[in-house]
């Protein structure tokens, strides 16, 4: 899809306010991330794909044609592809975790390994089929010297599943009330931790009272696997719930085992000293810029409420003003104010826009009308911080638990053929990058991958991938497949963000400008948007058509408005009358008008 940039356009592009002078400068809402798994990035170092382990795939986790164990990227190649991701326009690099991870895990003949990066067991060093903490050093300086930030994905939720319950494997929930801390095995049970008030007593002296952990279930530690947690304080079971598989619904949310995982006693004072040195010391050693916190929902309010300030703290006396830490609230939901509780309850600065991603893909696919974007964002008042501290909210259209943004136009819109599966692509696209939040792009969807499902199928190599099931999918804007490397910078849908992120990142409007909905409807079509420049007050018209015919019809804008620019798209030169301006937008299609400084 090609759009037409006027010279006028040009010079306005060119002439635009420039960002601020330093990476560090910047405002979390300037940013444009990228976000990627590194062992499916780029295989800097072959030698390290074993992680030094001798053996097959249970013992070392590598398997490149299973996509389910390590494929072999790393943190080298991530420094052989920087200049890659800048060409993209991302100005931020957020990776999904690197510490060191358990092997493999999981019952007989479903095993599968750490290569995700979220089975912590050392969270002190690098995960070594990753590389070494001096060749993570080594990828967050080259990164700064391009002017590029990076954000950690962290967890603090969970260990990998080294705990194990005498009773049972996987053990179902069991609740404080059956089997309160005083009590083990039940109610009815011998007597236990005399004199501990509860979980909610979060002091040092109630603590000290909860030495046995065997309330609710027989807590132990495989003898082989006595000491691999880092620090060694993290291998006690006394730090962990015990309680057995979480429900994901009432305590079990905060208080059971994530899918098997260890689940860490987030209450404890203990555990909230261990995790701020923990993490504030990557800050200290490497100078990151950001962290995205993985599970975020289920850990109590009480340990962010610490937790945060003391991570914000760390990073000013780095010298890092603009530390940028948002949480992850999965829902599959339209629901801004789930999100925007635990930024109101938690005080998280910031959390995943999942209501963003559910409302685009719903508008994009023409499942929902254009009015579900308006419904998403009337609801960022209820933010902490309201509207204002909406614009610091990642967004995105898919990620590697749920799916690609390219899966879903295909299960919304099966019989549509390759043009228009890359027309709505490319206009989910501009809403991510136009419209308010900070615009989040998983890797390989610039390249057009779609999979066929998510997690482990939404994880695909961009290098040469050995995984049948990921060669055999049908790319978006391409004849190519994931059978060879896929850093094509002609792929149509690279090329559209790259302008995309260009016209943001040269705007003030489109960064941290105030947004005014102007137009929506219930069916597939219009919705428009003003965004102001935060100094000049000058407007900035995008428009949107999610039907699959063109629309065409008057929208309006500020009466003191009265010369426009055509950004992207086809504008008019002068409004139809005073606070009016006729616009044609082709089916999928979009348009970015920017008018004067308000008059």
């Amino acid at each position: 899809m090609k759009r037409l940039i006027s010279l006028a356009a040009l010079a306005a592009f060119l002439a635009a306010p420039a960002m601020a002078q330093s990476y560090k400068d910047r405002l979390p809402e300037e940013e444009v991330l990228y976000f990627l798994l590194p062992d499916r990035f780029e295989n800097g170092d072959t030698a390290n794909d074993r992680g030094g382990m001798q053996g097959d795939r249970l013992a070392t986790g590598y398997d490149p044609a299973a996509k389910g164990f390590y494929h072999g990227g790393d943190l080298k190649g991530l420094v052989q592809r920087l200049d890659y991701i800048q060409a993209l326009g991302a100005t931020a690099i957020w990776l999904a975790p690197v510490f060191k991870n358990k092997v493999v895990q999981g019952p007989k003949g479903d095993e599968s390994a750490g290569y995700h990066g979220y089975w912590v067991t050392d969270f002190t060093q690098v995960d070594p089929h990753l590389g070494t903490n001096a060749d993570f050093k080594a990828f967050v300086d080259a990164a700064h010297a391009r002017g590029i930030k990076v954000y950690m994905d962290i967890i603090v939720n969970h260990t990998a599943d080294v705990i194990q319950y005498r009773e049972c494997g996987a053990c179902d929930y069991r609740s404080r009330a059956d089997y309160p801390y005083q009590r083990k095995g039940g109610v009815a049970g011998e007597p236990i931790n005399a004199g501990f008030a509860g979980d909610g007593i979060q002091t040092p002296e109630n603590f000290a009272k909860l030495t046995r952990p065997d309330y609710a279930y027989t807590p132990f530690v495989p003898e082989a696997e006595r000491t691999v947690k880092v620090p060694a304080w993290l291998n006690s079971p006394v730090w962990y719930h015990n309680r057995g598989n979480s429900t994901f619904a009432g305590e079990s949310s905060t208080m059971g085992d994530f899918v098997g995982l260890d689940d860490v006693m987030t209450e404890s004072p203990r555990v909230i000293s261990g995790m701020i040195e923990i993490f504030g010391s990557w800050i200290d050693r490497f100078g990151v810029d950001g962290f995205r916190i993985d599970t975020a929902q289920h850990v109590n309010a009480e340990f962010w409420q610490a937790f945060v300030p003391a991570m914000l703290e760390r990073a000013r006396a780095k010298g890092i003003p603009n530390f940028h830490i948002f949480g992850e609230v999965a829902t599959g939901e339209m629901d801004p104010a789930r999100l925007a509780a635990h930024t109101r309850v938690d005080k998280l600065p910031s959390v995943l826009d999942f209501a963003f991603g559910v409302a685009v893909n719903e508008v994009i696919s023409g499942k929902k009308g254009t009015d579900e974007l308006a419904k998403l964002f009337k609801a960022d008042v209820l933010y902490e911080g309201g509207a204002e501290a909406a614009m610091r909210l990642p967004t995105f259209l898919g990620n590697h638990d749920a799916g690609r943004v390219g899966m879903f136009l295909r299960l919304g819109n099966p019989t549509a053929g390759p043009e228009e599966l890359l027309k709505r692509d490319m206009l989910g696209h501009a809403m991510l990058l136009l419209l308010r939040g900070v615009p989040t792009i998983y890797s390989g969807d610039e390249q057009g991958f779609a999979g066929h499902g998510g997690d482990q199928a939404a994880r695909q190599d961009m290098f040469a991938s050995k995984v049948a099931t990921y060669n055999d999918e049908s790319l978006i804007g391409t004849a190519r497949t994931n059978a060879v490397a896929n850093f094509e910078q002609g792929h149509p849908l690279f090329r559209e963000i790259a302008m995309l992120a260009r016209l943001r990142l040269a705007h003030p409007a489109l960064t941290r400008g105030r947004q005014l909905i102007r137009a929506a409807g219930d069916k597939p079509g219009l919705f428009a948007v003003s965004r102001f420049d935060p100094v000049t007050g000058a407007e900035m018209l995008l428009a949107f058509n999610s039907s699959d015919t063109a629309w065409r019809g008057n929208v309006q804008v500020e009466t003191g408005s009265t010369r426009f620019t055509a950004l992207a798209g086809q504008c008019p030169a002068a409004p139809a009358a005073p606070g009016s301006i006729a616009l044609s937008i082709p089916a999928f299609g979009y348009v970015v008008c920017a008018a004067g400084a308000s008059e």
